[in-house]
């Protein structure tokens, strides 16, 4: 979304600056007049001739001044709200309007040509970044393949300590993919309807290993709510969130509970936990990009990536994302699903 400027004055013509450009022209002026006036007084010229001779000069200067100024100002006012309007501001060269002045073509053409510039720089990182993110993505569906394999080996052989550790290499796999996808998810993302209780009970079970060494009790109470989302998105969200409540679990007795409840404009979803919790001072911050926190930084694995990525994709999808806690009592995260009214059953 474009940023529009506060204050439009900013872009007007102040008289004073003006004037203040014009005080060579001014001076060069005056100079003119005393010279022209001491010469037709030194010839005989009469001095009341000589007084209007100089009034009608002064005159006639201060027209030229102010209309030159009230086209300087509208020119100047034209530009600004062709800047103003513009999505594009990086494209002003092109949509200046033309002016007789030589000068004002001068300047239109070296900012088109310095735009052109900036354009092809941004051009080249755009196809750097993208290039990058493709290599991110097909090097992440490879290392799935290796990842399963040691996942059903585990299984096989039942070692839950490998298949625990596999567990934390896949969690991160999916981290960066997520982060590469993330400017771009209206690319890769299926809105359906989507049941709640099916899609937590999955995101329960992926992490299970986890869970189970942890000693932590899940309970999950969201039988018959549905929402239009895409389940695979939301996976992942609810993946990070338990990951966080596996964390900072309470020391005894540690339990999640989810949960939903109908409210007046979708479903809420609630992760819930008895852990830590969060200190009300960093609570506005959690979703911010690095943050870790008093917590995080009693955790050397914490990355402040896992929350900021879960904003990104909801915001990206159109869900409400927020958090209530109280420090040593335990955390809730809400994830609101709107209904739309363009939604027939």
């Amino acid at each position: 979304m474009n940023n529009r400027q506060n204050n439009p004055g900013e872009c007007c013509l102040k008289l004073g600056s003006f004037l203040r450009d014009k005080l060579l022209l001014f001076l060069l002026h005056l100079s003119c007049m005393l010279v022209s006036v001491s010469f037709l007084l030194l010839t005989g010229y009469p001095g009341d001739y000589c007084i209007l001779l100089l009034i009608c000069w002064l005159l006639i200067l201060a027209a030229w001044v102010l209309y030159e100024y009230h086209n300087r100002k509208k020119y100047f006012a034209l530009a600004g709200q062709i800047l103003e309007q513009a999505d594009q501001r990086f494209l002003l060269g092109e949509l200046m309007p033309d002016s007789p002045r030589a000068e004002d073509r001068l300047y239109r053409e070296l900012i088109r040509k310095s735009n052109k510039s900036v354009i092809e720089r941004i051009r080249r990182m755009e196809d750097a970044q993208r290039e990058y993110r493709e290599y991110i993505e097909s090097w992440v569906h490879e290392i799935k393949a290796p990842i399963t394999s040691i996942s059903l080996i585990c299984e096989n052989s039942r070692n839950q300590q490998i298949a625990m550790e596999n567990q934390k290499v896949e969690n991160y796999v999916d981290m960066a993919l997520y982060y590469a996808r993330s400017d771009e998810v209206y690319k890769d993302y299926v809105i359906q309807e989507t049941d709640l209780q099916t899609t937590v009970e999955e995101a329960v079970m992926k992490n299970k290993f986890y869970l189970i060494q942890n000693k932590i009790q899940v309970d999950v109470e969201c039988k018959g709510q549905k929402a239009y989302t895409d389940r695979k998105w939301i996976l992942f969200i609810l993946n990070q969130m338990i990951l966080n409540c596996t964390k900072y679990k309470a020391e005894e007795g540690a339990r999640i509970r989810m949960y939903t409840e109908a409210c007046q404009h979708g479903i809420r979803l609630y992760v819930k936990d008895n852990g830590t919790g969060i200190k009300k001072e960093e609570l506005s911050r959690i979703f911010e990009k690095g943050f870790t926190g008093t917590n995080g930084r009693k955790n050397d694995r914490a990355t402040g990536m896992g929350l900021y990525l879960c904003r990104k994709l909801c915001q990206k999808l159109g869900i409400g994302i927020e958090a209530d806690s109280v420090y040593g009592s335990g955390t809730t995260m809400i994830l609101e699903f709107p209904v739309s009214s363009h939604v027939v059953k």
